[in-house]
């Protein structure tokens, strides 16, 4: 089959996971080709059967933003046109759904038919999608896709919940290569590089936006080092950064939080790992929860969104709700009783990953594809 994969080219979980299930299809022997502005950062040509098409932006002056989704329509034309692509599978429904919906229109009047899967995510449903700007042409757009799918349970009531959606959204849950974080586990895991032996180690990995709430991530580790040594690791970039970092001066803790900045070794760092925190206002589904838990790391989570579907209260980890600081830093502590009670929530997280494995979640994407004939 040839599947052409739009997505945001970024280290966001939907750009993400659009890049694994592309290499993945890839592997399988499909013929998959990726439209985007940029190459994806985490797209690895080790196959022949990856490609990567470049929408280019026209500067023009008339334009105080440039129009993407124009550019983007026109290249899934062009790709689709010349390799006789088979389906376009769009993550996030804004511009990408929207855009496939006219490439769709386009091809269909030169005689040319393509199947149009869109995967919803979370933020372009919940808070972007759900705008008054944006409500009716992400309405529309979800209605003509020939297969709609989403992350998880919850993102899918929110999406029936906040538009009239007419076609059928199947729950294709995110995935992981657990044999990705096996190989990190069979590598030296240096604990020594980045805290001292008797240091609890904790992490954090996101895009830090404001939904993030990295500021509750400091606060967090600010009580439980209060308790017990300890070193915070902050993975990722983005506007909240400053303010973390502010905040870990005020607090005088700077000296036990290393920022790190974005990074393609999110594995390698995972493995230093004994608590992961995600506090976030809104989880579609919690992708960098399951990666933690895949490199045996419990979870400290708020219950947001598709959160208690990856992260099982009591098991894995513990789940507190929005902003309760004091609940998800008591959680750390109690995990970090004793080098047992670490052990086994550890050993929960890692088994519960299994039901998101690729090999489990591939063929479901397949048979969708499959669907639209």
């Amino acid at each position: 089959m040839k599947i052409g994969i739009v997505c945001y080219p970024t280290f966001g979980g939907s750009g993400v996971m659009a890049t694994e299930l592309g290499m993945a299809l890839a592997d399988k022997g499909h013929e998959v080709h990726f439209i985007t502005y940029n190459q994806p950062v985490r797209l690895d040509f080790i196959s022949h059967n990856l490609h990567f098409h470049e929408v280019a932006l026209e500067e023009y002056p008339l334009f105080q933003y440039q129009p993407y989704e124009l550019a983007l329509s026109s290249k899934m034309v062009e790709v689709v046109k010349e390799f006789s692509l088979d389906v376009l599978h769009v993550h996030y429904a804004i511009p990408h759904a929207y855009a496939a919906y006219m490439a769709k229109k386009m091809l269909k009047d030169e005689g040319i038919r393509v199947k149009v899967v869109t995967t919803l995510h979370g933020t372009d449903i919940t808070l972007v999608g759900s705008h008054p700007s944006y409500k009716k042409a992400v309405e529309f757009s979800i209605n003509q896709s020939d297969e709609v799918t989403a992350v998880s349970n919850s993102l899918r009531e929110d999406t029936l919940r906040l538009f009239n959606i007419k076609k059928d959204i199947k729950v294709v849950y995110n995935f992981i290569d657990i044999a990705k974080y096996e190989m990190a586990d069979q590598q030296e895991c240096l604990r020594s590089a980045v805290a001292n032996e008797d240091e609890r180690i904790l992490t954090h990995v996101s895009n830090f936006r404001p939904v993030k709430r990295v500021l509750d991530v400091v606060k967090v580790f600010d009580k439980v080092q209060q308790k017990l040594p300890a070193k915070l690791l902050m993975v990722g970039d983005g506007p909240e950064r400053v303010k973390a970092e502010s905040l870990a001066r005020e607090l005088g803790i700077s000296d036990k939080i290393i920022f790190l900045g974005n990074s393609n070794e999110v594995p390698k760092l995972l493995c230093y790992s004994d608590i992961f925190l995600l506090p976030s206002e809104a989880e579609s589904f919690g992708l960098a929860a399951l990666e933690a838990m895949a490199a045996n790391t419990a979870v400290i989570s708020t219950n947001s969104g598709g959160l208690p579907e990856v992260n099982v209260h009591g098991e894995t980890g513990f789940l507190s709700n929005l902003g309760d600081i004091e609940d998800m830093a008591k959680n750390v502590l109690t995990i970090l009783e004793s080098d047992a009670q670490l052990l086994q929530f550890k050993q929960n997280a890692k088994q519960h990953t299994k039901q998101f494995s690729i090999e489990k979640i591939l063929p479901e994407y397949v048979n969708i594809y499959q669907a639209c004939f």
